[in-house]
């Protein structure tokens, strides 16, 4: 885990890219208490020692399916998966789980270095629960995820890849039809794939959405604000950073200051989480 000393930072963007009804705006003041904080999303061989110690099954395995992406799937997993009607690049698999991650006959080879995908919300607090950690609050997270920078679009700057050079894990070509993996991953990358921020962090935007302890809500109050923790009351929960899906054409949310929400029973191909830790006053 790495400390970070808090203090105030600008919270949230009036990016001309971004999207307002997702409550990415006003840019606020807002301070945070020190706090320690995952330099990685949770990996596999992380939550792997996690159920070996606890015996602890996710709720995509106790409800027994998960999103994956369709493209990740055999033809005959994917004639036989119902796929939602807004976003038919998903399909519901039966069998598809945090160790198999594409459903019957997937597993995690070579890939105990990649972050956890398939846990939701609750499974992330369990885990949590027996670290000795917590979630972070969306707060929390955004500070940490800019790394010191002041309203930059990344957590490195405000160009994508600058010099050529990559960055991020994103979707790269022609969404949903042909992702080129000019980043080199067409999933998940490794955890501590790419460079880190000003922080020590790494992949705080793309490879994985990273679930925060934070309700879903889009009405911020007038800065400055300490300590934020969400709303008190609502069905979901807060998810930041974009994945490996994620492509400007549709989702162009792998900005440090983007933010989605889902249910917290809910468990895809495509999210994850790192924890945080409260520092003693």
């Amino acid at each position: 885990m790495i400390g970070l000393p808090g203090g105030e930072f600008l919270m949230g963007t009036e990016d001309g890219a971004g999207y307002p009804n997702d409550g990415e705006g006003p840019v606020r003041p807002v301070r945070v208490s020190p706090f320690l904080i995952d330099a990685c999303a949770v990996s596999n061989d992380r939550f792997a020692a996690f159920v070996a110690a606890t015996g602890y099954r996710t709720e995509a395995e106790r409800l027994g399916w998960s999103y994956v992406f369709a493209g990740f799937l055999t033809a005959a997993l994917r004639r036989a998966a119902p796929r939602p009607e807004r976003t038919p690049w998903w399909c519901g698999v039966d069998g598809a789980s945090w160790d198999h991650p594409e459903g019957p006959g997937s597993d995690l080879a070579e890939r105990g270095d990649h972050p956890v995908v398939h846990v939701s919300w609750n499974d992330a607090r369990a885990y949590c629960d027996w670290a000795g950690k917590r979630l972070p609050t969306e707060a929390e997270w955004e500070y940490a995820a800019r790394g010191g920078l002041v309203q930059a679009r990344y957590p490195w700057g405000d160009e994508l890849d600058p010099g050529g050079e990559y960055r991020c894990n994103i979707w790269r070509g022609t969404f949903p039809v042909k992702n080129t993996a000019a980043d080199g991953y067409r999933g998940t990358a490794p955890v501590n794939a790419f460079a880190p921020n000003g922080f020590g962090l790494y992949n705080t935007c793309g490879n994985v959405w990273e679930w925060c302890a934070d309700r879903w809500g889009t009405g911020h109050g007038a800065g400055p604000l300490v300590d934020p923790a969400g709303p008190a009351a609502g069905s979901d929960r807060l998810i930041r950073g974009g994945s490996h899906m994620c492509h400007d054409s549709y989702c162009f949310r792998y900005r440090v200051a983007a933010r989605s929400a889902n249910s917290p029973d809910s468990s895809a191909g495509h999210t994850g989480f790192r924890c945080a830790f409260t520092v003693a006053s």
